[in-house]
């Protein structure tokens, strides 16, 4: 690997922490970047998950206090927890089943996540008339961990819809909820894979470096955003993500 690929993946990771915290979309700018400087698919998925773990590092250093005081730290743990089991379903069907086990269901996945954000005013006023749903939130977080740790692409998207669904976090806490908790799923699919998968480590730390400071940078970017354009972006995104995965 030289140092232009090295350069390209610290680029690329910043952008990937910045736009995956804003939209939850990170992995469609790291993965294919780290395709482009020469890794194998499976190469590049494990080390996207390594790199990717600074993205919840970063946007949690920054705005984590401001978390916890929203939400409490027994439902922090909770959510973590969920978040945590999931990881590690996700990246022992990584490790040990076919791709086209999720090649077939995640643009739907995908997809889903992302018609249900964008109408998400109307589907909150159908669940429960706005009211918490806290097991729906637990299983939703192991859910969405579990394709979190297996490969990932859009799985802020279904986070950050399933916030809104059935829960009464705003947005912009969702957004920080979210990379706290795809972070945890993400860091102990990595534990798997620094020992069982070809994680490629110049790459990983690289594309980590600039992952790091994108994911600091995000939560000051989504404070100042108006909140009903950004719900539609995330969720137009979204759909662009699940038309890629689909063709691709």
């Amino acid at each position: 690997m030289t140092s232009a690929d090295l350069v390209l993946l610290v680029g690329a990771g910043f952008a990937a922490g910045l736009v995956g915290y804003v939209t939850g979309l990170a992995s469609i700018i790291s993965y294919p970047a780290l395709l482009i400087v020469g890794l194998s698919p499976l190469a590049a998925n494990v080390t996207n998950t390594v790199a990717m773990v600074a993205v919840g590092v970063g946007s949690f250093a920054k705005s984590g206090r401001e978390l916890i005081d929203y939400v409490g730290r027994r439902s922090l743990a909770a959510s973590g927890g969920a978040a945590l089991a999931g990881g590690v379903v996700g990246a022992i069907l990584l490790l040990s089943a076919p791709d086209s086990v999720f090649a077939v269901v995640v643009p739907y996945l995908v997809a889903f996540a992302s018609i249900a954000l964008l109408v998400q005013p109307k589907l909150r006023t159908w669940i429960t008339s706005g009211a918490d749903q806290p097991v729906a939130w637990l299983i939703g977080v192991f859910a969405v961990s579990v394709y979190g740790g297996y490969f990932g692409a859009g799985a802020g998207v279904a986070f950050v819809a399933l916030a809104l669904l059935v829960t009464s976090v705003p947005l912009p806490k969702a957004m920080i909820y979210k990379s706290a908790l795809l972070g945890l799923a993400n860091a102990v699919a990595a534990v798997g894979f620094i020992f069982f998968g070809p994680v490629q480590w110049p790459a990983a730390l690289a594309m980590g470096a600039g992952c790091l400071v994108g994911g600091w940078a995000g939560p000051p970017v989504v404070e100042r955003l108006p909140v009903t354009p950004l719900r539609i972006t995330i969720g137009v995104a979204g759909l662009g993500l699940a038309v890629w995965l689909a063709v691709s």
